[in-house]
């Protein structure tokens, strides 16, 4: 399907050059994905200091 649009875009970049200043984007497949790899687990809590934390602050 990748392999599709890539011709499709190119055929389209052959036809109408002044459409497109840019090339076309990456049509290679993704092999890897990873959700919210930006995101970081947090370290545990112990339960005891999270209630004690909550008790100064309150």
């Amino acid at each position: 399907m990748l392999q599709k649009r890539a011709n499709a875009y190119e055929e389209a970049k052959k036809k109408y050059p002044e459409r497109r200043s840019d090339g076309t984007r990456n049509w290679q497949p993704v092999r890897v994905v990873h959700l919210n790899p930006d995101q970081r687990v947090p370290e545990k809590i112990d339960q005891k200091e999270a209630s004690l934390e909550l008790t100064k602050t309150a």
